[in-house]
């Protein structure tokens, strides 16, 4: 459970509060138990979800729209890579190794992992009240001026005073809670949406969707929003301290200066 006053992130991320702020000498708790745990739960998932999902999509790099998709129908669009299929045509004269078989086993069981995980965390941040709380914008900063000055701040990389350092502004808060409850549970859904054995009991998950073929066109593109949100992240951590933040998410203390994510 977090502290009295702290804030925590959709990866893992635990911050005091600008309100209640340690002094920055101390070796302030920055990051409970369960949050620690998922955060690298989570990390390793998404690792093996982005290997496994590349090597999925070499297999047929092409997206069709609608239910049914192959080698003789037009694709939506099609990536310009080589295929690990000899029948996909590509332009390239060569094919790369199939590893169809370990990427689809690690894909699904990585995908299950970090389903439970994030049931774990959302249940964490429902009942503690940690979403109504840390993520959720006051009033005051959904003004355009608040959120233009935090936009500003972040292209800039603006680095701000110690209170600010341990609260999300406003543009972090959005993003956070659009990945939260806009991209996870669609990547989820699409995953499911690609799954017979899902599909047959549940039709609904992929009709609503507009067929199997628009679910992974869909998912393809909800996986490419995570990763340049992963991206940006480990961008930002490294800004601001890669030791302290890394040691911070391990330990959960850290006895630094406090800095800014």
């Amino acid at each position: 459970m977090a502290t009295s006053g702290s804030v925590q992130g959709p990866l893992g991320a635990s911050f005091p509060s600008s309100a209640s702020a340690a002094p920055a000498s101390t070796a302030t708790l920055r990051h409970s138990a369960l949050v620690r745990v998922t955060h690298w739960i989570t990390t390793l998932c998404f690792l093996a979800l982005l290997v496994s999902g590349a090597e999925l999509v070499l297999s047929h790099p092409r997206f069709y729209w609608g239910e049914t998709g192959n080698v003789l129908t037009r694709p939506l669009f099609k990536l310009p890579l080589p295929s690990s299929r000899n029948l996909v045509p590509t332009g390239y004269g060569y094919v790369l190794p199939d590893q169809n078989g370990w990427s689809r086993s690690l894909h699904f069981q990585a995908a299950w992992i970090a389903v439970l995980t994030g049931l774990l965390y959302m249940i964490f941040g429902l009942f503690t009240g940690h979403f109504r709380r840390n993520l959720l914008p006051a009033k005051a900063d959904l003004s355009w001026s608040g959120f233009s000055s935090a936009l500003a701040g972040h292209l800039r990389f603006k680095l701000h005073g110690e209170e600010e350092a341990w609260s999300y502004n406003v543009l972090q808060r959005i993003t956070y809670l659009f990945v939260i409850f806009v991209l996870f549970p669609l990547v989820i859904w699409t995953g499911l949406a690609m799954s017979l054995t899902f599909v047959s009991a549940v039709p609904a998950t992929v009709t609503l969707l507009g067929g199997e073929q628009s679910a992974r066109t869909i998912h393809f593109f909800v996986s490419v929003a995570l990763l340049l949100f992963l991206i940006v992240h480990v961008v930002m951590v490294c800004l601001a301290g890669f030791k302290s933040r890394t040691r911070a998410m391990i330990t959960g203390r850290t006895g630094t200066s406090m800095e800014r994510t």
